[in-house]
């Protein structure tokens, strides 16, 4: 399998999992949904770079943007004050999955972003 197909999938799944825990942050009142909500123009930009933009340098860039926001969910989750109280409520299990699912998805993410951008400045496809 090819790195920029691995990079896809990573990021699809990382995208599919950030979608999933932003809802369970808006169930639970953590986070606020409304109809100007830029996530959702943010989503719109992760997903064309992830399916259209893919072979190519900006493709890349916005894949590691993915990692990033995704590796980064758990740490600012796990530093919070409620955490605790979250993680034993009913569909802590979700949460707390989902945060480390997205931790070790969002660094392969990255890691796999920054071997396609090496090797698009190497000249190799």
């Amino acid at each position: 399998m090819t790195n920029t197909r691995l990079l896809t999938i990573t990021s699809l799944l990382s995208l599919l999992l950030l979608t999933l825990h932003v809802t369970d942050d808006i169930v639970r009142g953590i986070s606020k949904a409304g109809p100007a909500n830029a996530a959702l123009v943010v989503l719109v930009v992760f997903l064309y770079g992830t399916l259209v933009l893919a072979e190519g340098r900006w493709g890349h860039v916005i894949m590691f943007l993915v990692g990033l926001f995704a590796a980064a969910m758990p740490v600012m989750h796990m530093r919070g004050a409620h955490y605790p109280e979250i993680a034993a409520s009913p569909g802590g299990f979700f949460f707390v999955w989902t945060l480390w699912a997205l931790g070790a998805l969002g660094g392969v993410t990255m890691i796999l972003s920054v071997r396609g951008l090496w090797r698009l400045r190497r000249g190799r496809p």
